[in-house]
């Protein structure tokens, strides 16, 4: 059987959903193939969506108008917003989900997307139309275990972790992409023998926990934030219980246990060979590496409202199993543990993300995009960010007739002082990967500019010139921008008089005024916000408490502009300098091996990278800042 699609996405995960999503929504028939229905988005490990970065990402996607912020507010069970005691720049919501609840939220999203068709199946077979003289390859479908053809004009593969998977419990090993779910053999290869190259890595997953089982009174009790916040800026207010989560430590006694096991652990015994996650690493790694550290935090989750299965967070570990529970029973909250499995380890195939375009889409085979964890990446969010950026140019790419946006647009890039998502793809196709990436704050150096409160801002006006944001959001953040604007100038214009405000100043721990000033001039002192001072100024009152949709979140929006207007007009100003460098295309322009006036290392990178711009020459490891100024000079520049 042979069925015909513009756009067919493999794999359905986050990045999978999202990209068929997105391609879907800019009119391109598109099929979405998964081995399983009914685990559509499944939250392999931690049943949480956001953190540190993660949730700029998840705010991000929704400002493009995809799906994972509305499907994480309609399932949250818990709702923090982390990093509070910084900046705003660096506050990073997070949402603890309903692991069911979130799969069939993703299912109904889905089935209620049009031009998008589900076909349940194994992609077993890449299939490529072979590059003629010089020309490029450029792939035609797949073909799956059942024999089934399907074709498309462009392929999305984001198979996560079923690559030739293996797991891994001690000494004992299972194929399998997760856990009681089948590997995906021979598609890797169908792959790589058209010169793409893959490596392998590690991820892992902690032990589930049996609520009933557990001594609550030897927890401390971290409870969830309540207030106007959550992910997606269309979607309403969560509406599931609000449960809390719980903290402990490990001990001594703990570490002891888990040491004796070390020897039938796969990370030590030679058993697994790849790299795993430096930044969510194992406990037996937390033990190997930080062997002076008498405890370590552990954090117990719920995984939806009407199960009693727990996830302890901090506990990943592929020790024997017997190993994992006796170490646990130590920690007194635990001294009766049952548990419904313990924790794995998961070897993978992954793909040199090098060998991919800004767009995602393979520089060697024309048509073929990657997104998720087989480009190296860790994390839903990560996945789902390449997952819409994938699927909103594999849209474009395939050129159907439903996609109005193709006319003007042929491909979809995001920049590092655009979004997060723009660090994230930049950091993969220039630098690559040695080690699963994750994405952090301190990754992204224009963060001052890539706030979890302006993501619709930066990014809304953008997707509806592309088409792949929907009326319905775009007048909603239109409505947004004037009254932010409409508070803005209010604050620049309003006068105050030291008289006045004065003593409510010095209530308030702030300053007494010696001459007039403006309302923003107060407004940018750290000690002062728009709460406190609308007890003050009745005026300002007046206008943030219009009768207006989401108007807390309108006035953060405002205040933090207000506040760091300055430094966000200097952080401008440096990403305007680098975008120079960005509309320099060097690619094709230089014979890298024939240019001695390069190090050799930069000469090596140059001709492995291939870049587009020379900005992103600029990022790749090893190229100097020398070697820059000779391209430079040998662009005329």
């Amino acid at each position: 059987m042979i069925l015909n699609y513009d756009v067919l996405v493999i794999g359905g995960g986050h990045a999978g959903c999202e990209a068929a999503c997105a391609s879907a929504n800019m009119g391109a028939r598109t099929c979405l193939v998964t081995m399983d229905m009914n685990k559509i988005a499944q939250m392999s490990c931690n049943p949480a969506v956001g953190g540190i970065a993660k949730g700029q990402i998840v705010r991000e996607i929704d400002a493009l108008g995809g799906q994972m912020g509305l499907v994480t507010d309609a399932t949250a069970i818990q709702f923090r917003m982390l990093n509070r005691s910084k900046g705003p720049a660096m506050w990073s919501p997070r949402a603890q989900c309903d692991r069911g609840k979130f799969i069939w939220e993703w299912r109904r999203r889905l089935d209620e997307t049009p031009n998008l068709d589900i076909w349940q199946d194994q992609a077993e077979e890449l299939l490529v139309e072979d590059a003629v003289n010089d020309s490029q390859g450029s792939v035609k479908g797949v073909k799956t275990i059942w024999g089934v053809e399907l074709r498309a004009k462009a392929v999305v593969i984001t198979a996560g972790t079923f690559l030739n998977g293996l797991m891994h419990i001690g000494r004992k090993m299972v194929a399998g992409g997760r856990i009681a779910e089948p590997a995906v053999a021979h598609l890797t290869e169908s792959i790589t023998r058209h010169g793409i190259r893959s490596a392998r890595m590690k991820t892992g997953t902690p032990v589930r926990i049996d609520k009933r089982s557990v001594h609550f009174e030897d927890l401390e009790i971290q409870e969830g934030e309540h207030d106007f916040h959550q992910f997606s800026y269309l979607g309403g207010y969560r509406q599931l219980p609000q449960l809390t989560c719980w903290t402990c430590n490990t001990n001594s006694k703990v570490h002891e246990t888990l040491r004796s096991g070390l020897k039938d652990s796969p990370l030590y015994n030679g058993q697994i060979q790849s790299i795993g996650p430096r930044y969510c690493p194992s406990i037996e790694t937390k033990l190997v590496t930080f062997p002076d550290r008498e405890q370590h935090p552990l954090f117990l989750e719920p995984e939806g409202t009407d199960t009693n299965e727990l996830y302890l967070n901090g506990f990943s570990s592929s020790l024997p199993m017997e190993v994992q529970i006796a170490a646990l029973k130590h920690i007194p909250a635990f001294r009766d543990l049952k548990v419904y499995r313990p924790g794995y380890a998961i070897e993978y195939d992954f793909f040199d993300p090098t060998q991919l375009k800004h767009t995602l889409e393979s520089k060697v085979i024309g048509g073929l995009f990657m997104a998720g964890q087989v480009n190296g990446t860790t994390g839903y969010e990560e996945a789902g960010g390449q997952g819409t950026v994938a699927g909103i140019n594999a849209a474009l790419y395939a050129g159907s007739d439903r996609c109005d946006s193709v006319a003007t647009q042929k491909t979809f890039e995001l920049h590092r002082d655009e979004a997060y998502i723009g660090v994230l793809i930049d950091d993969l196709v220039t630098k690559g990967v040695d080690e699963p990436y994750r994405m952090f704050t301190s990754r992204a150096e224009y963060r001052i500019l890539l706030r979890q409160d302006d993501a619709d801002a930066r990014l809304t006006e953008k997707g509806y010139e592309i088409g792949i944001v929907k009326r319905d959001r775009y007048d909603w953040w239109l409505q947004k921008k004037a009254y932010i604007e409409e508070i803005e100038n209010f604050c620049k214009t309003f006068p105050i008089k030291p008289k006045i405000i004065n003593g409510a100043l010095e209530a308030l721990g702030s300053t007494p005024l010696v001459y007039g000033c403006k309302l923003e001039d107060l407004v940018a002192r750290p000690e002062l916000n728009f709460e406190n001072l609308q007890e003050v100024i009745p005026e300002l009152k007046e206008i943030l408490n219009r009768p207006v949709q989401r108007k807390e979140e309108i006035a953060e929006a405002a205040e933090v502009h207000i506040k760091y207007k300055g430094y966000i007009e200097r952080e401008r100003i440096v990403a305007d300098k680098m975008h120079r460098l960005e509309n320099i295309r060097i690619k094709g322009h230089f014979h890298y091996d024939e240019m001695l006036s390069l190090s050799t290392e930069a000469r090596q990178k140059l001709k492995a990278i291939d870049p587009e711009t020379l900005a992103q020459a600029s990022r790749i490891p090893g190229v100097s800042p020398s070697d820059i100024n000779v391209l430079l000079v040998l662009m005329g520049r």
